[in-house]
């Protein structure tokens, strides 16, 4: 009873926080747009009795994922929005790695420190940090002023309201999950190891190669996801930094949902979201399954 209890507790968090949430907005993508309160047909209701409720998943239909289909807006922003996660969570990991490597080695004492310094940002609103690279990133922000001040440039760079804004953004916001699950997995890694490859005749580089890339790859692996996962559907980011260029799916989603008040699809735009992130995770995780058991 008490396995059952732990194992019990967490499952009704998902239930309860995830599942049912999920399942009505799945009911909602396969509803019709109303001007109504809310602004969608049909509604359940109980007390018209099984007839009611036969009525009700009658008038259910998969309209809206056909009408995605058939627009090219959706299918852009779905394909920009990937683009744009995997190429920020590529940038990410090269800037976070090296950091990770360096606090893994860094003396016990600094650990500490280095870590505090890393989630120092989180103390701030996200919101007040993006409008800060608004101003740092604007023709006449800071980063351009200094460099016409260096001689670098002869006049302003145009980097707000592009994806190169949005790539800033993202990796500066999300670096620190990008560092932690790295520099966990880092920091126990048994030194030895690495000492046992350069008596064997490797270099540092080859060491590192062969010795702290392969084990480090739970935490990069991590890591990864959490960039990866939030950036896909971004909002504020794009937004205030990309402009009205920058097409993302989390754009559409809002603009559908309070622009447009079109919830049914919205929600058949966030059901096909979610879908795009979870499958890729399941295949992930019974592919590491597999592994584990064929190496014991």
């Amino acid at each position: 009873m008490r396995r059952l209890l732990l194992i019990a507790i967490p499952y009704a968090w998902l239930v309860a926080l995830f599942l049912v949430p999920f399942l009505i907005v799945v009911k909602i993508s396969l509803s019709d747009v109303q001007l109504s309160i809310p602004p969608y047909t049909p509604t359940l209701e109980f007390s018209a009795g099984w007839t009611g409720i036969r009525d009700f998943f009658s008038q259910l239909d998969f309209e809206n994922f056909v009408f995605l289909t058939e627009d090219s807006l959706y299918w852009k922003a779905y394909l920009s929005s990937l683009q744009i996660a995997l190429v920020s969570t590529a940038l990410t990991l090269m800037v976070g790695y090296p950091i990770a490597l360096a606090m893994a080695n860094a003396e016990q004492a600094w650990r500490p420190t280095l870590m505090m310094l890393v989630i120092l940002p989180f103390w701030t609103s996200f919101l007040i940090r993006v409008y800060a690279w608004m101003g740092i990133l604007s023709t006449e922000g800071f980063l351009n002023q200094f460099l016409l001040w260096t001689g670098v440039i002869s006049e302003p760079l145009t980097i707000l309201n592009t994806r190169v804004a949005v790539y800033i953004g993202i990796v500066y916001t999300y670096l620190p999950f990008m560092i932690l699950p790295i520099y966990a997995t880092l920091e126990k890694l048994d030194v030895s190891l690495l000492e046992a490859a350069e008596d064997l005749g490797c270099t540092r580089r080859q060491a590192f190669w062969l010795v702290t890339a392969p084990l480090s790859k739970p935490g990069v692996i991590a890591g990864c996801f959490l960039v990866f996962i939030p950036a896909i559907g971004e909002f504020v980011i794009p937004s205030l930094l990309g402009g009205s260029q920058t097409l993302m799916i989390g754009k559409v989603l809002w603009e559908e949902f309070f622009s447009n008040r079109d919830w049914p699809v919205a929600s058949a735009v966030a059901v096909v979201l979610l879908l795009i992130l979870v499958i890729p995770i399941i295949l992930f995780q019974r592919n590491e399954q597999r592994q584990r058991e064929a190496e014991q």
